[in-house]
This record gives structure tokens, sequence and C-alpha cells, in this order.
């Protein structure tokens, strides 16, 4: 397989400036989203719109990482602990992290997101995610309107992991080369134009945080933030950076003449038509490092090690080839892909589990939320890439504590895992996200996939987190009369039932969910010829099956049982997860085509279209997967960036380009009891070409 010619035909190219799909590179750890001149000269051109109405634009031309984080201080005066709310369940009462107008009745009230009572936007607002600063171009002392700049041409290579920008200011030709180190938080920029005699500079400029949901600069607080840039000699600077308790230092490289031009701006000029700049974030003051920071390389030494990173990433791991289809949808599918792959490993293969709009731009804040770390990056071990689905499972670790302290205020063993969190873990206020559970089995999943990645023998230092995970979950589910059944309150996957969170019982992927995660802990520790725990084998045993109801299965075992928007989250019981005795193969046929009749697609998320092209899949409906997959509804819209954009205030959603991967993954590389042969779950028609694919459960 020629895989550079693979890669080389989806590389991004874009004529004109596209408000809704600007390129970026990035580290995994760190990321920059640029407009047309290879920089952010003009972000208000790229607008996020906010959820709340009196609120301005932010903007999809982020610098963002997953260590930046930043507190307003008045989040030193609130605990998550202060909004707990009991709520009724077959147990007894039990405390969760809830929204105050849930509180018993004569306690602070809130209203809906932006508004409400003060403890509740304080803790859902902090920490929030950094922007760690603006680097655009600028004329005569004012940043470059986007009026003023005609592009030419912008090309996204991939194999090299460069964007070379061609525009033109004032009639002057400006060409720009943008690129990301792949082994520091280090960005480089090489600028060429005749205009950099003539008054153009490059420009750096610092905002204070933002805790807006989808913005993270705060350009109205210049008081309440330092910046400090101190000389180093021969071309180096330094740039301290405090906001409240934050710190961080921002190092810069440059032949160019650097110049102090307001609280927060610095400028550099050039001494000739040619302008290199290396710029590299760290987290920290200098003097909470170990170790002095090694000598910033050089532009060219940041190309050429960007472009050995990127060209041993294309060779190595699996790839798809589809050129041989004479399907028109082969060359969509195969452009998704490629550059899903890119885009997951510059934004979702950090330390931590990822928001949903990866490095780009913040939405709730900056805040992961667990239930999408599957979709994040289950892909990446089947895409034979364990690496990079490794460097945020330790952070689990990291906040077992909290974890293991909300299952013990709860009633239960283990460690209940958070859903809407900052790096500390900490579970922020919501009338949806504590009360969902289908995050918790995730790990044993993604323990499962890794495994099978690497070899096939258990990884020992996942162990822990596979054993609290289990514990946490057999001791959730409640023994009945029935048998083991998951029980109020709760909410399943698909957030509908929110209100009903009183009285949910038994939803159909969760009940499967549950059921095979703990067959998998169980198996977990037979490898190592451990003792498996009886209550997590007799709790899988007991767990009932999802009844069918009138021919299919629906979402929740009682009334109203299937609300016909948002998630169809009862396929993934037959296609993210694979076949087990619990579901009818049957029934979930009829299931998929009662989903396809008449759902409101304008309601699904950019996940729910590869979760039933998994479910077309396992079912022999290779056709109709590939229908899935490129389905022109709802929120399955691809742009030319390879972002699955969903809506103005949620403008990219990586979520369904990891979804995707997993998808195609399956597909491509085949399951458990798929029929023998290359791709099964692709058509046989396409002659698809295969190679490195780990096989799905």
């Amino acid at each position: 397989m020629d895989r550079r010619a693979l890669v080389a035909r989806h590389d991004v190219e874009l004529t004109e400036i596209d408000p809704r799909s600007p390129l970026g590179v990035g580290t995994g750890s760190l990321a920059i989203t640029v407009d047309a001149t290879g920089l952010q000269t003009f972000p208000e051109a790229y607008p996020v719109s906010p959820r709340e109405d009196d609120r301005p634009d932010g903007t999809l031309l982020g610098t963002l990482s997953t260590w930046g984080w930043h507190s307003h201080p008045e989040a030193a005066h609130h605990d998550w602990r202060d909004a707990l709310v009991e709520y009724d369940s077959p147990r007894g009462p039990v405390p969760y992290v809830d929204m105050s107008e849930n509180a018993p009745a004569g306690a602070a009230r809130s209203a809906s997101e932006g508004a409400g009572a003060e403890r509740d936007r304080v803790l859902r607002g902090n920490p929030h995610r950094l922007d760690l600063g603006r680097i655009g171009l600028q004329r005569e002392g004012r940043w470059v309107p986007a009026a003023e700049v005609r592009p030419v041409s912008q090309r996204l290579s991939l194999w090299e992991g460069v964007i070379r920008s061609d525009c033109e200011i004032d009639g002057r030709a400006v060409r720009t080369w943008t690129v990301a180190d792949p082994e520091r938080d280090v960005l480089a920029f090489r600028v060429r134009s005749a205009a950099l005699v003539e008054g153009l500079t490059i420009a750096l400029a610092f905002p204070y945080g933002g805790a807006d949901w989808h913005s993270a600069q705060d350009w109205d607080s210049p008081e309440r933030h330092r910046t400090r840039c101190t000389a180093q000699g021969q071309g180096r600077w330094r740039i301290d950076r405090v906001l409240d308790a934050t710190r961080y230092t921002v190092l810069l490289a440059t032949a160019g003449e650097v110049t102090v031009t307001g609280d927060h701006e610095i400028r550099v000029a050039a001494r000739g038509e040619e302008l290199d700049l290396v710029v590299e974030f760290l987290p920290g003051a200098p003097e909470d490092r170990a170790e002095r920071p090694v000598a910033l390389p050089s532009v060219e030494e940041v190309l050429a090690r960007s472009a050995a990173h990127w060209q041993e990433f294309w060779e190595t791991g699996a790839a798809l080839d589809l050129s041989a289809a004479g399907d028109p949808r082969a060359a969509e599918l195969e452009r998704r892909v490629v550059l899903s792959q890119f885009l997951t490993a510059i934004h979702c293969a950090g330390d931590m589990p990822p928001q949903e709009t990866g490095l780009v731009c913040p939405s709730w804040r900056g805040k992961a939320h667990l239930e999408m770390h599957w979709w994040h990056a289950a892909h990446f071990p089947l895409w034979g890439r364990p690496g990079l689905l490794r460097r945020s499972l330790d952070w689990y670790r990291s906040i077992l504590p909290n974890a293991r302290e909300m299952a013990a205020r709860q009633g239960f063993a283990g460690a209940r895992w958070p859903k809407q969190v900052g790096p500390e873990g900490e579970e922020s206020p919501s009338p949806i996200a504590t009360f969902l559970i289908w995050q918790q089995p995730h790990l044993i999943h993604l323990a499962e996939l890794l495994r099978r990645a690497e070899g096939g023998a258990v990884v020992p230092e996942l162990d822990d987190l596979v054993t609290e995970t289990a514990d946490f979950m057999a001791s959730f589910a409640l023994p009945t009369e029935r048998g083991a059944e998951l029980g109020p309150p709760l909410i399943p996957a698909q957030e509908s039932y929110g209100a009903l969170r009183r009285e949910v019982w038994n939803p159909t992927f969760e009940l499967v969910q549950w059921h095979w995660a703990l067959a998998i802990a169980c198996a977990w520790k037979e490898r190592q010829g451990a003792e498996v725990a009886a209550h997590w084998a007799q709790v899988r045993d007991a767990l009932r099956a999802p009844l069918p109801r009138e021919g299919v299965y629906p979402a929740i075992a009682v009334a109203p049982y299937t609300i016909r928007e948002d998630h169809p989250s009862m396929l993934g019981a037959l296609g993210v997860l694979p076949s087990t005795d619990r579901i009818d193969p049957a029934v979930m046929r009829a299931t998929l085509e009662d989903v396809l009749a008449d759902w409101d697609w304008d309601s699904t998320w950019g996940w729910d279209y590869p979760m039933m092209a998994m479910t077309a899949a396992r079912l022999g409906e290779a056709d109709l997967a590939v229908d899935l997959l490129l389905t022109p509804e709802g929120k399955n819209e691809v742009l030319p960036s390879g972002h699955t954009r969903q809506t103005g205030s949620l403008p990219v959603y990586l979520p369904g380009n990891g979804g995707l991967l997993a998808a195609v993954a399956l597909m491509a590389g085949g399951w458990d009891d798929a029929a023998e042969g290359p791709c099964p779950g692709l058509p046989a028609a396409w002659r698809a070409r295969a190679e490195g694919f780990v096989r799905s459960p």
C-alpha cells in the first residue's frame, strides 16, 4: 500500500476564508488553530456562538493545551460537596452533585445555563481551560483585518504536519509556514514577505482567563493578570504569565526585534523580508521547574522533526485504501478517515481525556466529559496506536481519591468516575451529568482494547483501575426479586430522560454494558491467575436482559420507553458492544429499522452515526453501515478541515471523528464473530485494502 499517496490525496486545500473551517497543528498536549494567514490575525472572522444571548462571540482560533487551566479567585469560596442534593433511591437517600434548583425547599435555587445561583455558576465555570495567547500579524500597530487580506491558497500537508499559507496584504505577497514540534509544546512560524520591511510584524497578545461556556478569552480585564517580558540574550526572550494562582511561561526565539507594546502585548519585527519565530509554552513559573528548559529549536529543526514524526505516524498503525472502489461514497469516507486520524492525534491524545472540542476552542468551559472518552480514544488501539490512548489513562489514577469519595458518599464500593470535570476530577453541578452512568464501564472497555493491541496479555498497570471500576459497578447494580437491575436515580446515554431521573430503570444499552464489562473484568483477573471477586460474577450472571417491547428494544424499561430524539442509544447494545446472550440480533435488526423510520435527526449528535453504523455492520448490513457513516442529516456534517460540526456554539466535535474511526476499525478490521475474509463490514465490491487493524471484540 502506498501510504504516502493515500494520505496526500486528502491534504486540505483552501482558497478562501472559510469561517467554519480553519486549520490547525498540534502535539496532543498543545494545539493552535489559525486563519488564512497561517496565524491568528483576525479571530473575529472565525466566530463561536454563545449559548447566552448577552455574551459576545468566541473564536475558533485558540491556543489551548491539556495543562493550561485557570480559576477565578471566587472559586476558592465554593466546594462541590456544598452542591450535594439528596435523592430517594431503592437503597435510601443518596447524595448527588446537582444544580441548586433541585435542592430541598428553602435552599438557594438556580436557573439554566449561564444564570442561577452564584455557587452553581462558579463551580461550573471553574476551573476553565486557558487560552495561552494570540499570535497574529499587525501592521503599523494594529491587527490586520480580514477585509484587507486576500487569500490565495492554504494547504495542510498531512504527511509533514505543516500548514503553508499564501495570501496578499496590501498587494504584497505573504507566505507563512506553521508547524508544531512533536516532542515539546513548541510552535514555529516562518513568514516571508516584502511587507515585513514595510511595517508588517508578528504580535503576541495574552488574555485573562474567561469562564464563558464557549470562550477562554477575557480581553476586558487587563488589570487582573500580569505579563512580563525579559531578554535572555542571543535572540531569546522569556515571558512570565501570572493569572491569579496560575503561572505559565512563554519562551521566544527569533532573529527579529522584540518590543513590548502594551501590558499584555509583544511585537516581533523582521530585519528584512524573512522572519522566523519559535514559541514554547511551559506550565508554571521558571522556579517551579526542576530542570532548566533546553534551548529552543530553530524553525528548520521543527519542520524536520514534524516531518519525521508524521511520516512515522502514517507508516505505522493501520491504514485503509478505498481507491479501487467504484462507489462515489468511498472517496468521501476515505477523506473523513484520513483527516480524523490527524485531528484526533493532535486534539485527543494528551495526558487527560479531552474536551469535546479538543484543543480548538472551549465547550462547557473546556472541561472533559468522561462519557465521551471512549468516543475520543477507543480507536487508537484498534488502529494499532495504543500508546496514544495510554497517555490519558494514568490521569484516572490521579483522581482516584475523588472518585472513591463520591462512591463512598453514595454508599457504593470502588470508584465512581465523574462526568464533567477539569484536571482535578471534581464533578460539576448539573441536572444531567452526575446522573449518567455509562462512563463507568469505559475504563474496562478501553483496557480490553489495549490488551488486544498489545499482544493479548493483561496490562498490569491498569489492574487497580479495572478493579475499582468493577467494584463500583457490582455494588451499583441493585439486587431485586427479578435479578440485578439498574435503578434510579439515573439518566441513560440518551439524555432525553433527564426529567425522569428519579424513575428510570434498566436502560437497554447500560444493562448490556454492565453485563459485558463485568464479564471482561472477571476474565481480566482469570488471565492473571488471580481470584475473581465473587460479587462481580454474581452480578454479571444476575443482571436482567433488556426486554423487547412491541418487537423492538426500548431505550428504558419503563414509560415512556423510547423518546424518539437525541441518541438512539439502545442500538449500542449490539454495535459499540459485541454480541452477547443478552441481545437477540433479530430484535436489534428490527430496532435499527424502527429508528431509521422516523427518528428526529436534527436532535442527534456526531457519534450517533458511527454508533448506528457499528450496529448495521454487526448485523451484516455493510452498505447500510456506509450510508449511516455518511448520512447528510443532523449533526453529521464534516467540514473541509475534517472537523464534525454540530451547531454555532459547538462548531467542532471530536467524538464524531473518534467514533468514525472506531466504526471503520470494526468494519475494516473485523470483530470476534465476524465472517471470515477482509473488511467484513465494508461492501465486498469496493475491494478495500486494509492493514494493521486490531480485531474488535
